[in-house]
């Protein structure tokens, strides 16, 4: 049966499952449950940015089909306080209400500054849970949270009860038999729904192409320890801020060795804040000193933990290996360690602060080989265990790029998951369930957002293509004036910045030129239109394009480069004298002969002079102004059009 998004009432008999992000790609967690005429939001995150994207801060998912159907929206499940987990939810609230968001104490409590910040705390209602506490979403959903270990404190995996039998949604997870804060995962309700009949597992595949089991996040410690004790200056740290397990860790070690800490990074004070009020975070007041003052402290007494461990330009650490941060210069007695693994795209920006903090002298301690790091997602055993409790009939892989996706289908095979109860989906797909069938829908719209450093501006793919454009190849301006009755009345004005090119002012201004009477001679009766005796309309904006796509493909073709060409257009009365031009002009490098310069010098005259008094004697076709920092426009097309090239 064909289940389309724009009838759900005609699909009561199917559970319809809809990501709109993280699927092949790390970020951007979002997911849809849709019974009838009931929608549930699972999880609403956010994503870097990737080296390409030119002044975008944050990475959404496209949420159109939401916003299409947010009459519908019963609810929101929170599985814990990652920024790719919750990182979106204020940004959504500012254009689509959500009657109530469900979660955990920490991330509603994260959450909740984030809206405060947003002004949007009037667009929802939070309400925190804790460990097996059922919810209801409408009439077709019942969602028990179920404890889990994550990287983060306080994080759920999920049992949704719908009219169709038991999802189970792991979020984010490893098995952490050793938990930081003694909260173990509750392997007990895993293996009850299991028992009971679990109709599809959505399970975490981020670590499904690495072997074996995930280490405790407790193994870090001693590495951790070790490099603090034997650093004979500064200890400065940085890891994810929502890590609360590791900078409890940090903050621990810290009071052992006798340290204070300053904390820089405005998400880092927030997060510690956020802990130590609910509880979740135990330091005490005198183990922390402000940035101001620990700079004054002796240097074998100070830890500092800020961000800035994925390389980001604003964040702490990336200001201090610049030089400069207003508080902090690194010496060459610090000791720098990266509690932390680069996301994928970040690993550029997270070797360049490396490098610029050694070559400041600093010893910086990173890497896989320290042991200064664990992941909080787990390995190919934690998966297989996973799915040997819950025994699903049907498995959806998520949360990952494509490889992980299909390495996670492999392991569910070899669990003996059939592979044709195995769905690999992308962004927008459609899972359609049943008590008896695992079938894939027709896709919703999906894809991404971009915002920039206000996170309210949206920067389109146009914008962003300009952006790329700009950086890459740099940018050509034209002055250009034509009159309302298609008559080129100045030489035009070419202005390049940014852009690498053998060829000379004249040359450029020359196929400009060609490139504007191309398009007078055989465009304009397309572009003008007679309103009345004494009145011409004509579409400038097309005029400018006509000439802006012609000169890229002279560029293109001449210099293999794709420069953004922006034409200005001064229209003039009609009427006006012509500029007859120097299409039948090419220039040609001619020596100058000695003989011509003493003629300059005899008859008194500069070498400008000169020129000048030359260009006055030739033919109007030959009169061109050109400023030797203004360089002038290409012409000519490909497109049916040998004539203009020349």
């Amino acid at each position: 049966m064909t289940i389309t998004s724009t009838n759900p009432r005609s699909q009561k008999q199917a559970l319809r499952v809809i990501p709109l992000g993280g699927l092949h790609e790390i970020g951007k967690n979002t997911c849809v449950f849709e019974y009838g005429d009931e929608l549930m939001l699972v999880d609403a995150g956010l994503a870097f940015p990737s080296d390409g994207m030119h002044g975008v801060n944050v990475v959404m998912p496209d949420t159109s089909y939401l916003r299409e159907n947010q009459a519908r929206i019963r609810g929101m499940i929170v599985t814990h306080g990652h920024e790719d987990h919750i990182g979106g939810i204020s940004h959504h609230l500012k254009h689509f209400n959500i009657p109530v968001i469900y979660g955990p104490r920490l991330a509603m409590s994260m959450l909740q500054g984030k809206m405060e910040e947003a002004g949007v705390t009037d667009r929802t209602t939070i309400q925190t849970v804790g460990p097996r506490d059922i919810v209801k979403i409408g009439q077709s959903f019942s969602v028990e949270f179920i404890r889990n270990t994550h990287s983060m404190a306080d994080s759920f995996s999920l049992a949704i009860k719908t009219p169709v039998g038991t999802i189970i949604f792991t979020g984010d997870f490893k098995f952490d038999h050793t938990p930081v804060d003694g909260e173990h995962f509750d392997l007990e309700r895993l293996a009850y729904h299991g028992k009971e009949g679990v109709l599809c597992l959505f399970s975490d595949s981020t670590n499904a192409e690495v072997p074996g089991w995930c280490p405790s996040e407790r193994t870090v410690f001693p590495s951790l320890e070790r490099h603090v004790a034997d650093a004979e200056g500064r200890v400065i740290i940085t890891t994810f801020a929502s890590s609360i397990h590791r900078v409890a860790m940090i903050l621990e070690l810290a009071l052992k060795h006798g340290r204070k800490v300053g904390l820089l990074g405005r998400s880092m004070l927030n997060v510690i804040a956020k802990a130590r009020e609910i509880g979740y975070m135990k330091a005490p007041d005198e183990l922390f000193v402000p940035i101001k003052q620990i700079r004054d402290m002796p240097d074998r007494e100070t830890l500092l933990l800020m961000t800035g461990s994925q390389g980001e330009p604003l964040a702490a650490l990336s200001r201090i290996s610049r030089g400069d941060h207003q508080h902090v210069q690194v010496k060459t007695t610090d000791t720098i360690i990266f509690s932390a693994s680069p996301i994928p795209g970040n690993t550029i920006s997270v070797v360049n602060t490396i490098d610029r903090l050694m070559q400041l002298g600093a010893k910086v301690i990173y890497g896989k080989g320290e042991g200064i790091h664990v992941s909080g997602h787990g390995f190919q055993e934690d998966q297989k265990l996973m799915l040997a409790l819950t025994k699903p009939k049907y498995f959806v892989p998520v949360h990952g790029e494509h490889r992980m996706l299909i390495c996670h289908s492999k392991s569910a095979q070899s669990m003996g998951v059939p592979e044709n109860n195995i769905l690999i989906l992308e962004n927008g797909d459609v899972v359609q369930l049943t008590p008896d069938s695992l079938t894939r829908g027709q896709p919703v719209k999906a894809g991404i957002e971009l915002l920039d450093a206000s996170r309210n501006g949206i920067v389109d793919a146009r914008v962003l293509k300009e952006r790329q454009q700009l950086a890459e190849d740099g940018v050509i301006t034209l002055l250009v004036a034509v009159s309302t009755d298609g008559v080129m009345v100045a030489p035009p004005r070419v202005n390049l910045r940014g852009v690498v090119t053998t060829a000379e002012p004249k040359k450029m201004s020359l196929w400009t030129e060609k490139e504007i009477i191309w398009v007078l001679q055989n465009r304009w009766k397309q572009l003008s239109r007679q309103v009345s005796a004494n009145s011409v309309e004509v579409d400038w904006i097309g005029f400018q394009r006509e000439v802006e796509s012609g000169l890229a493909r002279r560029m293109r073709r001449e210099f293999q480069v794709e420069p953004l060409i922006l034409c200005l257009v001064q229209p003039a009365p009609g009427g006006t004298p012509a500029y007859k031009g120097r299409v039948d002009e090419e220039p040609k490098k001619q020596p100058i002969s000695k003989r011509a310069d003493f003629v300059r010098k005899d008859s008194g005259m500069t070498s400008n002079q000169n020129d000048q008094s030359r260009l006055a004697s030739t033919s109007s076709s030959s009169k061109t102004n050109i400023d030797n920092d203004q360089v002038d426009e290409p012409a000519g097309r490909t497109r049916r059009r040998r004539s203009a090239i020349g």
